[in-house]
């Protein structure tokens, strides 16, 4: 948001207008849904802090709580759902539920986008139950995809030393820019090669190398078309994390719990306002 000239001035900051979501940019008339004055919002959010770090709720109700509470709230310009997605794994965290591995449960909500705001919805008209059975069911279906993910991703690092012994004709000698390259990957899988130059050290010449001789096994992947600057990313990486959203959405999408969800919450809602 720095970067934006329109949001440039919001970045960091709570917001200090009303905003909505849907209708059009100069009115909330027609808004899919409107969320609660600027002036409130400071008080929302240290009920919501105090309410996320509270240890005696089960955790997927709280995870599943604190994102709908955050997501109506909506405290910021821009990047509401972007935090609010990141909230789901921040409890998780928190509460010891995962350690090592991140939990995709926005997948599924994304797969199933009509349900979701329905869920959504009904937890704005006072029952949390949807949004909660929602969040168990994409928790039932993401668990073990990340987990399936997780094992893969622990695979590759041998993978790329093969990889890189077979084009090269002998493994990354200890030591070079491009062994530790390697090794870095698994937790800086996107990089700039300047960046890359100033966490390994050693001579620029010999970190454009390395990299050109990774990108030339198939290693690495460019993710612009520039020359200066270019960004580098672990491709089997990138594969693999786009692999475990679509695995995530399609169970999903076949799955009929969530058309049981959005049609008990579609006649409670009709119900409500009759």
């Amino acid at each position: 948001m720095a970067e934006d000239f329109v949001e440039a001035g919001y970045a960091g900051r709570v917001r200090d207008m009303q905003n909505w979501i849907g209708g059009s940019d100069h009115a909330p008339r027609n808004a899919l849904y409107v969320p609660p004055p600027p002036e409130t919002v400071e008080a929302y959010l240290e009920d919501l802090l105090e309410f996320a770090n509270r240890d005696d709720v089960p955790v997927l109700a709280q995870a599943a709580i604190a994102h709908a509470q955050f997501e109506s709230i909506h405290p910021f310009t821009d990047g509401n759902g972007r935090i609010g997605r990141a909230l789901i794994n921040t409890i998780l965290r928190r509460r010891g539920v995962t350690s090592t591995v991140v939990v995709p449960l926005a997948s599924a909500l994304v797969a199933r986008k009509d349900a979701y705001f329905d869920v959504l919805t009904a937890y704005r008209a006072g029952d949390a139950g949807p949004i909660i059975r929602a969040f168990a069911r994409a928790a039932r279906t993401s668990a073990p995809e990340a987990a399936t993910t997780a094992q893969r991703l622990a695979e590759m690092p041998q993978q790329w030393a093969d990889r890189y012994s077979e084009i090269a004709g002998r493994p990354p000698r200890a030591g070079s820019a491009a062994r530790k390259i390697l090794d870095l990957l698994p937790t800086v899988p996107f990089f700039t090669a300047e960046e890359m130059e100033e966490r390994i050290g050693g001579a620029t010449s010999s970190v454009y190398s390395a990299i050109e001789r990774l990108a030339g096994a198939g290693i690495l992947r460019p993710l612009t078309q520039r020359t200066r600057r270019q960004i580098w990313c672990a491709g089997a990486i990138i594969d693999e994390l786009e692999d475990l959203g679509a695995r995530i959405a399609a169970q999903t999408v076949a799955d009929p719990t969530w058309r049981e969800i959005q049609s008990q919450v579609i006649g409670d809602l009709l119900r409500r306002e009759q």
